[in-house]
């Protein structure tokens, strides 16, 4: 079962039907951050698409990989962002379905397409290359965009949520450390 699993992951024509897969959300996703990246100073613009830029470290990470070669870094920075903001955006999605008191189907795609990230996360862990300093890197990299996130207050816009911003960036705090933590304790076993 397991050679299985692992025969048809690293098929080298599933991966890029996956890479296909995930670089069109990408695109999707930038697209979707469009009308705030309008608005957004040229200086903030690399920390305010997280979705699509977590589903980009996994396309490079995954490009690299049918390569034949390895990025730790991609791949550390995959695994972490994925996870965080793959969960992030369905829980906020849930809660914006509360608060509107409707389900939409706009919401209803975002909450699939996240979960996929996140999953893919834990999917691709055993085939990643991650060493400690790829993910030191990776936590500069995520604690850095909380702060440009929730103190500059360049975080995705949920309109309907903006009275809970400081419960949000609080829970995006932990949405850090749990991946983190999670890819630490993979490697030094």
């Amino acid at each position: 079962m397991k050679q299985q699993y692992y025969f048809w992951l690293m098929n080298k024509y599933f991966l890029i039907f996956l890479m296909i897969c995930n670089l069109l959300g990408t695109l999707y996703g930038y697209y979707w951050y469009g009308g705030q990246l309008s608005r957004t100073e040229w200086y903030f613009m690399p920390f305010v698409p997280d979705s699509p830029t977590a589903s980009l470290f996994l396309v490079i990470a995954l490009t690299l990989i049918v390569l034949g070669r390895h990025s730790g870094l991609m791949e550390s920075l995959a695994f972490v962002t994925l996870i965080k903001y793959g969960v992030w955006a369905v829980v906020m999605n849930l809660f914006t379905f509360i608060e509107l008191g409707e389900v939409t189907s706009m919401g209803l795609m975002l909450c699939v397409s996240h979960s996929i990230m996140a999953i893919e996360a834990f999917i691709f862990l055993p085939f990643f290359k991650i060493k400690k300093w790829h993910i030191l890197a990776t936590i500069i990299w995520v604690f850095h965009n909380d702060v440009i996130d929730y103190v500059y207050m360049q975080y995705p816009v949920y309109s309907m949520l903006e009275q809970y911003i400081r419960h949000i960036g609080y829970f995006a705090f932990w949405l850090s450390v749990i991946p983190i933590v999670i890819l630490w304790r993979k490697l030094i076993r």
